[in-house]
């Protein structure tokens, strides 16, 4: 079985982020790691991988983004994956989901004969959920998203997706493009032997011109949404404080309450 796992390298969240001249996203002067919605995608490509008992299964872990993004790559390779490929081609930036699965699905065309596309349920910075459905379309290939459980058998996949009020559950044949939650259960840490090991696995990288996408289909220029305007974010100021010394703390909570228009 051929696995890939799709992989986001995003901005530390609890860095100082911040948006460029163009109103992108800043992904090289800021820190960034793996995604931790896609850590979940990781693991559960390697639990198939290991229920499968095939020693020929094979999981890649497949990356769009600039040169430093190839770190999340070097994370999923820690954590147990096969091999890695990295897209990087400085006319990707800026580029929307719909250049993005475009790009991601001609990397996975160019991989091969590909069984099971594994997907995170959304990235953390943007939090959009469409490029699984997008991929799984551009393929041609069935669709199985936003799995809490993952059941494998032979050539059928089996998932549950939890709703706000019931559970469904889905079946497909593989091939498939499968995305999962955060659900599933907590993702492995690199061992010191996954670290040490990640260094002799194999690691490519494509740029536009190997997967044959034009660079006038990627980009910020042909993005169908845009950030028009960017405001920082105002820092915390000291709230107000309501001294309860005759019983009127309540009174003045609900007030307060009142006025933001919570109660």
């Amino acid at each position: 079985m051929n696995i890939v796992v799709c992989v986001k390298h995003v901005p530390d969240a609890t860095a100082d982020r911040r948006f460029e001249d163009d109103a992108t996203v800043d992904r090289v002067g800021v820190d960034g790691l793996l995604s931790e919605l896609d850590e979940y995608a990781v693991e559960q490509a390697l639990q198939i991988k290991e229920k499968s008992g095939d020693e020929g299964t094979e999981v890649t872990a497949l990356c769009v983004g600039p040169e430093g993004a190839v770190d999340a790559v070097r994370k999923a390779l820690q954590m147990g994956v096969d091999k890695g490929v990295h897209v990087s081609d400085e006319a990707i930036a800026g580029s929307d989901a719909i250049a993005t699965s475009l790009v991601l699905a001609e990397a996975v065309k160019k991989i091969g004969d590909v069984d099971l596309v594994v997907c995170g349920m959304a990235s953390t910075d943007a939090s959009m959920s469409v490029v699984p459905p997008m991929i799984a379309e551009r393929l041609g290939l069935p669709q199985v998203t936003l799995a809490s459980v993952i059941e494998l058998q032979g050539d059928q996949i089996r998932i549950k997706r939890d709703g706000d009020a019931a559970t469904e559950v889905i079946g497909a044949t593989l091939p498939v493009v499968l995305s999962v939650t955060d659900q599933t259960g907590e993702a492995r840490y690199p061992s010191f032997k996954g670290i040490m090991a990640a260094k002799k696995k194999p690691l490519e990288t494509y740029a536009l011109s190997d997967l044959g996408v034009e660079a006038e289909k990627v980009g910020l220029s042909v993005a169908w949404s845009a950030v028009e305007e960017t405001t920082e974010r105002p820092p915390r100021t000291a709230g107000e404080i309501v001294t309860d010394e005759d019983g009127s703390g309540a009174t003045a909570l609900a007030e307060f309450l009142a006025s933001k228009k919570f109660i």
